[in-house]
């Protein structure tokens, strides 16, 4: 393809990296690119936690926008902040081979906290939160917004006992601290640790071209994940997750559900022949509904919404 391949994405650091990943495939297969950098309104607004923004694709909305007034041909997302109902004429194009899924824990000193009925958690995610609180009950939360440099530093500037990261972002920049340790027993936000590359639905060139990025297995793992989120009808926002991985001829679902205390908690697991993965996350999603979520999601709602 001789056209120049225009590719939108946010300027932190994590982001660029997932673009130039992008530029680097793209210009393999032949193609031209070049990066065109915005800064969205999740990166100017740092005073404030996600969910006060009521913005729906907080962190994709700008470049949504850039690419209908035609100023930038694809962009690069990270998976679990796009909203699950794409804009009018904005199609998925590709999803890249996936990432560490998991959560991590950053602290400063030692993890002894761990054991201790007190401790200061920094996090920004509602998800993160709760499973926490469900964990460890008397531990403390405080709130933590800005890129992934900006939060390591934050951290180190507080007197928190440790903060939450995911891993895929500190690994792709490089920045991993040795004092991390892996939240095995968190369930990771719907996508987590994986790219979303998005175009117009009539630019059916670039579509083509962006085709061998994509890979299979984590497109449909993903795609399980988000169709759980959108059953459940909650956003970025509420405190879901939802993790499905491929075991050789197998699919493995697990979906959770907490209050933004994290005292109740709803889960759901599924092993499924692979050919039958079409619906999964509708299905697991409304039996986890009927099981006491539909429930929870309005209390969820209603807290939310005073705050």
């Amino acid at each position: 393809m001789n056209r120049m391949i225009r590719i939108g994405t946010r300027d932190s650091e994590l982001a660029l990296w997932q673009a130039k990943y992008v530029q680097q495939q793209l210009e393999s297969f032949g193609c031209r690119t070049e990066l065109v950098p915005v800064k969205s309104t999740g990166d100017l607004i740092l005073d404030k936690p996600l969910y006060e923004l009521g913005i729906t694709g907080v962190f994709t909305k700008t470049l949504d926008v850039a690419m209908l007034k035609g100023e930038i041909d694809i962009a690069v997302h990270s998976m679990k902040d796009v909203p699950t109902q794409l804009p009018k004429g904005i199609v998925k194009a590709a999803v890249p081979e996936r990432a560490n899924v998991h959560d991590l824990l950053v602290y400063k000193n030692n993890n002894e906290f761990l054991n201790n009925k007190k401790a200061l958690i920094a996090t920004g995610s509602l998800r993160r939160k709760a499973q926490w609180l469900n964990q460890f009950p008397k531990h403390q939360i405080t709130d933590l917004r800005g890129n992934v440099n900006t939060r390591l530093q934050k951290l180190e500037d507080n007197d928190w006992n440790g903060a939450i990261f995911a891993a895929a972002g500190l690994e792709r920049i490089g920045i991993k601290p040795e004092k991390s340790m892996v939240l095995d027993w968190m369930v990771p936000a719907p996508a987590q640790g994986a790219m979303m590359v998005v175009a117009k639905e009539e630019d059916t060139d670039i579509i083509n071209a962006l085709k061998p990025l994509n890979s299979y297995e984590t497109d449909i793992c993903t795609t399980i994940e988000r169709e759980f989120l959108r059953t459940l009808e909650g956003g970025c926002t509420a405190p879901i997750g939802a993790l499905a991985t491929i075991d050789v001829d197998y699919l493995c679902f697990t979906g959770v559900l907490l209050s933004l205390d994290g005292k109740q908690k709803i889960s759901i697991e599924k092993k499924i022949l692979i050919e039958h993965f079409e619906g999964l996350g509708v299905i697991c999603a409304q039996e986890l509904l009927a099981d006491g979520g539909q429930q929870l999601m309005k209390k969820v709602r209603k807290e939310l919404e005073k705050k």
